[in-house]
């Protein structure tokens, strides 16, 4: 059985293979109206959202499946205490395959861990969000035919922004991308994207805190919202908000071709008056992830009986503890603080739920 918890789960050739699959559902969308039929799409979220969830349940309804939904913690047994493990096996009676949303860094893997169905990370904290990538990837593969050699601006909260630690980890797959990293310096990327991740790659970034002298060279730009909901201190977050303001004089000095894209919902980093400019991409952005969210859905479901589980192996460590306390290993009851020695770091180890180092 296949989960998707992160975006490195999927091969490069498993994503092409799911964007290939997503333009024949725009192709051909009746030849997929009953292939998922008789099936149920479980969505557990325990944060807000309106892109992610609805068109998770859009997908599945177009599959010709049907929708079990628990929208928000206080509408579900979580509210009473219940564990994110005893709500993975539960909802395993009931649906063939769940899409989980939570606040907590690595609930959706604490949940596979314990599912008999297969389960899909919709977002967990400020860790990970990789069917927004897949959302991202195919905007980028129809906009700009491709991926190699183009230069990415992703810009805002860096530091916090799951969908831009998993666009990333995505593209830095392909060859010949540049990054170009946009944040106040409270808000840069994380050490343990830019050592695990973007070093690794050999791939080419630079960190800049301003947007306008980066715009003329980018291919795509990524923009995001600083998050007030990952702000301890709302002084913080009051300070840094309105950090980047992109609008119609601005993309003046932008290529022609530029991508401009945001994962939603925008507050008032992108003006308004930009959404009639054909570089805009972010509503045909937010088309497309139902597409890609329609063909992981059948891909997972097909492969319950075939693939193995992602488990809890023999290289872990659980001698230390994890002190992130965003990290479900905090909360979750039974749940071991196990570590894994990071690939790239020959004796560091990271939490196999949020990535954070021991301390």
């Amino acid at each position: 059985m296949r989960n998707l918890i992160d975006i490195r789960d999927l091969s490069v050739a498993e994503i092409a293979g799911l964007m290939d699959t997503a333009s024949d559902i725009i192709a051909r969308p009746a030849d997929y109206a009953d292939a998922a039929a008789r099936k149920k799409l479980a969505t557990l979220f325990f944060e807000p959202s309106t892109r992610t969830r609805l068109s998770f349940e859009a997908a599945m309804y177009e599959l010709g499946g049907s929708v079990l939904s628990v929208a928000g913690a206080e509408n579900s047994s979580a509210s009473k205490g219940e564990s994110v493990a005893d709500t993975a096996r539960m909802i395993s009676c009931y649906a063939d395959i769940i899409a989980m949303r939570h606040p907590k860094e690595g609930a959706p893997l604490a949940a596979a861990l314990h599912a008999s169905v297969p389960v899909i990370n919709a977002g967990d904290g400020g860790h990970n969000h990789p069917t927004q990538t897949l959302a991202d990837l195919f905007t980028i593969y129809r906009e700009k035919g491709g991926f190699d050699g183009l230069c990415v601006g992703i810009c805002g909260d860096l530091r916090y922004g799951r969908t831009c630690h998993s666009l990333i980890s995505a593209l830095c797959r392909y060859s010949g991308i540049r990054f170009v990293l946009i944040s106040p310096e409270e808000l840069r990327l994380p050490g343990y994207v830019v050592k695990g991740v973007l070093c690794p790659s050999g791939l080419g970034y630079e960190e800049v805190t301003d947007l306008e002298s980066a715009l003329p060279e980018l291919d795509v730009l990524y923009m995001t919202r600083i998050q007030r909901e990952r702000f301890a201190s709302p002084e913080t977050y009051e300070r840094l908000k309105d950090s980047y303001v992109l609008d119609e004089e601005k993309l003046a000095a932008a290529k022609k071709d530029l991508c401009v894209m945001h994962p939603l919902p925008r507050l008032g980093e992108i003006s308004t008056d930009v959404d009639g400019d054909p570089r805009a991409c972010y509503f045909r952005q937010a088309l497309n992830g139902k597409y890609m969210r329609m063909a992981l859905i059948l891909m997972l479901l097909s492969s319950r009986d075939t693939a193995e589980k992602r488990i809890l192996d023999s290289d872990l460590l659980n001698v230390c503890i994890c002190r992130n306390p965003r990290c479900i290993s905090s909360t979750e009851r039974g749940l071991p603080s196990v570590f894994r020695e990071a690939a790239t770091e020959p004796g560091s180890y990271r939490c196999l739920f949020c990535e954070h180092k021991p301390r």
